[in-house]
């Protein structure tokens, strides 16, 4: 059915061949017609309004960019061809003003093409003139349910945020939890280890910084640091089984009881290494006692087959061993164990690792070994935050494993 200004009246009581779902909107749809003859507007006005539709008419662009500011809107049904702001230029705005409105273009027959293009820059249809009842009605109901599916699919994606950013706090909270049950399984086992095998309390600690301190000294272990740590701290872990009698024996080991000493290595790495956040640190639990000759145990490996953490670690716990008291004999001076590293590099140690050792100041060592009490497990757990002489050691928390 074409509409002309005469017969629109009639429409209201003969729209038998019109979808009863479009003939009945919510009495909320407001529609903003934009055309700057009068006629055209006043055809679709009394159509719409008879369908139950709220309208409100404007004769130019820059007139209906001011009501859209002032007066809620759900659809925009604007001519194509008007002065000052065209229909083209309208679409643009209010996409990009008001990009949850429908918006339908009315152009004439010989204007389908442009038509074509305004749906490409974002109108939800195009109209013919003369318009057509059922198609005018047929189109607003098309675009309106269109708006309506991305109303719902744009709630849903903000609802789907909302749900993952509330999931992710209920992650990090639980990461935060297995963060501490770690740390408090560390605590544990070092005070385990400390408790077992008092006479090198503390050494434990001490390993852990100067590792972290050579670490840094050498750099590029952004990825390694944390294993590094974790090794360290609990390296002497096997000697949880070693008899008393062995372990605290107070004079020179027999080679029978050496035997049983140089088992803890492998002790300690079969405690750990089915731990899942413990299974980087086993390789410093079983090969800590390696030497960069071969002389060292329990595989007797050599050079570049010792894990780099394990060479690492081989320099801090020869300097603590020396620079600490033990039951046989009194703390060796600093300098006296920086000679024999010195002597050792490229038999007992890496000569990469020794380089590394030498750079840093003695002051440096000697504070780290007076702040050993301060340390934590949680400082194992984010190694890469612990500062020496106010220097980060290596790496920002968030980029330990």
């Amino acid at each position: 059915m074409t509409v002309t200004p005469h017969s629109v009246v009639a429409e209201k009581s003969g729209n038998a061949n019109v979808p009863s779902n479009v003939l009945a909107p919510a009495p909320t749809v407001r529609v903003l017609i934009v055309d700057d003859d009068p006629a055209l507007r006043k055809i679709l006005s009394v159509m719409l309004t008879q369908a139950d539709f709220l309208c409100r008419t404007a004769a130019r662009g820059e007139d209906a960019l001011r009501i859209l500011e002032g007066h809620a809107t759900d659809v925009v049904i604007s001519d194509l061809r008007m002065p000052g702001i065209s229909g083209m230029d309208l679409l643009i705005e209010v996409r990009e003003r008001y990009p949850q409105l429908a918006f339908l273009m009315v152009t004439g027959e010989d204007e389908t093409r442009v038509g074509v293009r305004a749906m490409q820059l974002g109108a939800d249809d195009y109209l013919l003139k003369p318009f057509d009842v059922d198609v005018v009605l047929g189109s607003l109901h098309r675009a309106l349910q269109r708006k309506k599916l991305e109303r719902e699919v744009q709630e849903y994606r903000l609802h789907l945020e909302e749900m993952v950013s509330e999931r992710t706090q209920q992650l990090r909270a639980a990461l935060l939890q297995t963060e501490r049950s770690y740390e408090d399984t560390l605590e544990a086992l070092g005070a385990a280890i400390d408790l077992r095998d008092s006479p090198t309390a503390g050494h434990s600690r001490r390993v852990f910084l100067y590792s972290m301190e050579l670490a840094k000294s050498i750099g590029g272990l952004e990825q390694e640091i944390r294993s590094i740590a974790m090794g360290a701290w609990l390296h002497d872990i096997g000697k949880l089984a070693i008899p008393d009698r062995v372990l605290l024996k107070p004079g020179p080991l027999t080679e029978s009881e050496w035997e049983i000493m140089r088992r803890h290595a492998r002790i300690g790495y079969e405690l750990v290494k089915s731990i899942s956040f413990l299974a980087g640190a086993a390789e410093i639990v079983l090969t800590h006692h390696e030497r960069f000759d071969g002389s060292g145990y329990p595989q007797g490996l050599r050079a570049e087959e010792i894990p780099f953490s394990a060479r690492i670690f081989a320099v801090a716990d020869t300097l603590d061993a020396m620079t600490s008291d033990r039951p046989y004999r009194a703390a060796l001076p600093l300098q006296a164990a920086r000679d024999v590293i010195e002597r050792g590099s490229g038999t007992l140690f890496d000569p990469l690792v020794v380089t590394a050792f030498l750079r840093v100041p003695n002051e440096t060592w000697s504070l780290i070994a007076s702040e050993t009490l301060a340390v934590q497990p949680s400082s194992v757990l984010a190694a890469g935050t612990i500062r020496i002489l106010g220097t980060p050691t290596v790496v920002p928390p968030d980029s330990a494993e």
